[in-house]
């Protein structure tokens, strides 16, 4: 096993990681990128992006983590495919352990490993992923303009989303497992004086159907309870808006988080609890999760990390 030195080592592959990289790299912090389990981030599974700034015709979400990378590349990043599978943050230098038992030493980290959204657990997500299913209603709600959806979650997202979607398409579904809103009373309010929303209570989705897209969904109410009832109904998308989980386990103990396992920066910088480590994109932002944003994020934390190793 290797030792990896390195000024400025950046964990993650998405907008966030491959900006900081760019940035890094021009810079001459000459960065080495960690691209770990899903290099491109969650972009990857997004069939179609419209609004990043730069594509007025729209781009595939995988060609556009590309372009990404070639740009970060074509500065000098060292780019590799691997996963940090332990992180030593306790003293400078910092040790990255990954998981070909390589160790990386590095004067500044930078944390762009995102955020995974939530799933259901049923093996049709995954069959119909950019297909109808989404996890995002900004990044896809305009493809289903005057058309017929479904959003699962009964909090304060599942009914921000609804709420956005419903000013886009025909009808709009609220799936919720409860007799009730677990939302803010504003959002239960907004919520259902929504004309083209209409709350399917006490039910679960068991699963979707569809020949090539999602075109409905199989619900059963009151599930275990002499009231169960199965019914279909006919959706072209469905939303999961039951939340997001940090992908941030590695760094429990050694950074502040907030109580969801966000870590916690220095806003307006990304600067995190201990000097010399920063963090970008959607490992920190629990609010607005968008690709635009995680880029400029990426960029301020390479910026963050070159003045931090010059005044060091």
């Amino acid at each position: 096993m290797s030792e990896i030195i390195t000024r400025c080592a950046i964990i993650g592959g998405g907008p966030a990681g491959y900006t900081a990289a760019i940035y890094a790299s021009r810079a001459n912090l000459s960065p080495l990128l960690i691209e770990g389990m899903q290099p491109g981030g969650q972009l990857t599974t997004t069939t179609e992006v419209e609004n990043f700034p730069g594509y007025p015709q729209g781009v595939s979400g995988p060609q556009m983590m590309e372009e990404f990378r070639l740009q970060a590349q074509r500065f000098g990043t060292d780019i590799r495919l691997g996963v940090i599978t332990a992180a030593d943050l306790s003293q400078r230098p910092f040790r990255l352990t990954l998981d070909s038992g390589d160790t990386i030493v590095a004067d500044s980290v930078i944390i762009a490993t995102g955020a995974s959204a939530r799933y259901l657990g049923l093996p049709d997500e995954q069959k119909y992923m950019g297909m109808g299913v989404s996890a995002c209603a900004t990044c896809d709600g305009f493809f289903y303009r005057n058309r017929t959806v479904a959003v699962v979650g009964g909090g304060d997202t599942a009914c921000e989303e609804a709420v956005y979607l419903s000013s886009l398409a025909k009808e709009v579904y609220l799936i919720v497992r409860k007799p009730f809103l677990r939302a803010s009373k504003v959002m239960q309010r907004r919520v259902t004086e929504t004309a083209n929303i209409k709350i399917l209570y006490n039910c679960n989705t068991k699963g979707l159907f569809g020949e090539d897209v999602v075109e409905g969904a199989h619900i059963v109410e009151n599930a275990g309870t002499p009231e169960e009832k199965h019914f279909d109904i006919a959706i072209d998308g469905f939303f999961l808006a039951i939340g997001h989980t940090p992908n941030t386990g590695i760094f429990k103990g050694q950074l502040d988080m907030n109580n969801e396992g966000y870590i916690a920066v220095e806003s307006p910088t990304t600067r995190t609890s201990v000097p010399g480590v920063f963090a970008a994109g959607d490992v920190s932002d629990p609010i607005y999760r968008q690709a635009v944003n995680a880029a400029a994020s990426g960029c301020r934390a390479a910026m963050d990390a070159e003045r931090f190793l010059l005044e060091d």
